[in-house]
Formats: structure tokens, C-alpha cells, sequence
């Protein structure tokens, strides 16, 4: 005697559409998630007052790209490492190439070549020295002896008589400067990371 026994539904049909909606909502989740992230971070930065431009630097990146998968995986990350870095551990800075740190007053004005002047380029720039003031309380010093133009800067003076002649701050000099946390990646990403269960389960369908 020949038995022949069915099975309705056919159950490797049925696991293999379950393995590949299981792969679609993974991989879903995962985007989502990585979307989300991005999001998040580039609304934390923008809030902190960072402005905009450093929060497009925030990327975000699935794999595989093109197929779904059960081990699919997001990156997200930022193009500019270590501003993003500073902001978020809030970093003690010291000076690389000596004692001080210093540090541009309004008189000073900007860098021609964008950013903050030092204090070499300052002194190149105008034909004027600096000179050194310590002080036991609060940052030293640079000073010149000038006058303020319209705008506040220190430049040359064409006196003769000395008219109008200050002894104007250019650069406060401190030995080292702790930034600010204006930052908190980790939050965001736990959130991000918690809410992947249940992505997975609101993308599941057979």
C-alpha cells in the first residue's frame, strides 16, 4: 500500500514568504531607524545654534543598498568628525605650539583668509606691534597702541600730537579653554536604536 500525503498550505512556501517578509521589514526598520537618526541629529545641532551647514555634514547609509536583508545595517555619521566631536564631549583645548591660547577681540577683526586672525597675521597686516600684558586675575593680554577706527578696529594712528591715541586689547591670551556640551548624540542614538524592535514589527507583512 502507497500512501501520499499533502500538506495545504505548502509549508516551505510559507516559511520561505515569511523569511522574505522578514527581510523586508528588517531592512525597513533599519532605514527608518537610520533616517530617523539623521534627522534627529541634524535638529540637535541646528537647535544648539550650530547652524545649518554643520548639520547637513550628518550622513546616513544602509546596507546591502540594494537588496533586503535580514542582517541589514545603518551608518550614520558626520563629515566634519571632529567639530561634531568637540560639541558633543565638550573638549578641554590647549595650545598645540605654546603657553597661550589667544583669543581675537572685536578690535582685532577677521582673518583675510576667513576665521580668526592670529596674531602674527595681525601684526603683518597693520605694520603694528603687540605687546605682552600679564595679569594674575583673568586672561592676559596683547595690546597696541592705536586708534579705533569707525568700525572699532585698531589701526595706525597719524597723529602727531597723539590725539586719540588708546592702548586698545587685541587678544585675550588664556592657557587653555573648555568648550561647551551643546551635544548629546548618545540620547538620540539609544532612542534610535530602542526603536527598532518595534519597526520591525509595524513593517511585517506577509
Amino acid at each position: 500500500m502507497k500512501l501520499k500525503l499533502d500538506i495545504d498550505p505548502d509549508i516551505v512556501a510559507m516559511m520561505t514568504a515569511e523569511v522574505a517578509a522578514g527581510e523586508r521589514a528588517v531592512s525597513a526598520a533599519i532605514r527608518e531607524a537610520g533616517t530617523g537618526l539623521k534627522a534627529a541629529w541634524r535638529l540637535q545641532i541646528t537647535g544648539a545654534g550650530l547652524g545649518p551647514r554643520l548639520a547637513r555634514t550628518i550622513r546616513s547609509e544602509q546596507f546591502p543598498k540594494a537588496t533586503p536583508s535580514l542582517n541589514a545595517a545603518a551608518v550614520v555619521w558626520s563629515n566634519a568628525p571632529v567639530i561634531v566631536g568637540a560639541h558633543d564631549t565638550g573638549p578641554l583645548i590647549r595650545s598645540k605650539k605654546g603657553f597661550w591660547l589667544s583669543i581675537p577681540t572685536p578690535a582685532a577683526g577677521k582673518s583675510l583668509r576667513g576665521g580668526r586672525i592670529t596674531p602674527g597675521e595681525w601684526e603683518r597686516r597693520t605694520g603694528l606691534s603687540l605687546r605682552f600684558i600679564y595679569r594674575r586675575r583673568g586672561p592676559s593680554l596683547l595690546v597696541t597702541e592705536g586708534r579705533l577706527n569707525s568700525k572699532g578696529r585698531a589701526v595706525a594712528s597719524r597723529s602727531k600730537t597723539g590725539r586719540g591715541l588708546v592702548t586698545a586689547p587685541i587678544f585675550l591670551l588664556v592657557p587653555q579653554v573648555k568648550l561647551p556640551k551643546r551635544l548629546d548624540l548618545a540620547r538620540d542614538a539609544e532612542r534610535a536604536h530602542d526603536s527598532i524592535v518595534g519597526l520591525i514589527v509595524a513593517n511585517w507583512v506577509s
